[in-house]
């Protein structure tokens, strides 16, 4: 009997972070496999391996939790380190933003938006701006900078939608006509677009 009881018992159970981390996965999970509309916070909450009220203590509705898993879950673009070269710069910083778009999270994001009401896309739009488009603008206005006083970027290049086209090109490409974005075609936006756009 008292093996039983101790047998029974969950001595590795989680708490705090870990069951927060636990939680957030399994509603990515969710997101990925059954989408928005059929993704419940029971169904969130067997994934997790919890009960529903663990969710409900940390996110009221269904919306908070995804908005929450989608922000954790999206990766960082991170700092570009200076190769001496306003073309590598952006090149690098593409790459990274690519990496950000097709994520398990940037996936899952894209495919709430065509899903939910538009009150709910509205709420989902804000994790884009901070997941991804600040970051990514902030990034390449500092790129811009930096060439500038290397040399190889032209001083007026400073304007506010030199920092909007390539984020606006990845997102249209990828999310509108459905374009993958290989290697090559980073090149070609890079060569054909930022390097004339603010060279000397």
């Amino acid at each position: 009997m008292v093996g039983s009881r101790w047998s029974s018992a969950s001595p590795g159970r989680r708490r705090g972070p870990e069951l927060e981390r636990a939680i957030l996965d399994a509603a990515l999970e969710q997101l990925s496999t059954v989408g928005w509309n059929a993704l419940t916070m029971e169904g969130v909450a067997a994934g997790a391996q919890t009960g529903k009220a663990a969710l409900y203590r940390r996110w009221p509705s269904k919306a908070d939790l995804v908005a929450d898993a989608l922000r954790s879950g999206l990766p960082r673009i991170g700092e570009i380190p200076d190769s001496g070269s306003i073309r590598e710069d952006l090149c690098l910083l593409c790459v990274r933003t690519r990496e950000v778009m097709y994520s398990r999270a940037g996936q899952a994001l894209w495919s709430v938006l065509h899903e939910c009401d538009r009150m709910t896309a509205e709420r989902f739009h804000g994790v884009i701006w901070s997941g991804l488009q600040e970051p990514a603008q902030r990034l390449i206005r500092e790129l811009v900078l930096r060439g500038i006083e290397r040399g190889d970027v032209r001083p007026d290049a400073t304007g506010p939608f030199v920092v909007d086209v390539i984020p606006a090109m990845l997102m249209y490409r990828a999310k509108v006509c459905g374009s993958e974005w290989g290697d090559s075609d980073i090149a070609a936006l890079i060569d054909e677009v930022m390097v004339p756009l603010l060279r000397v």
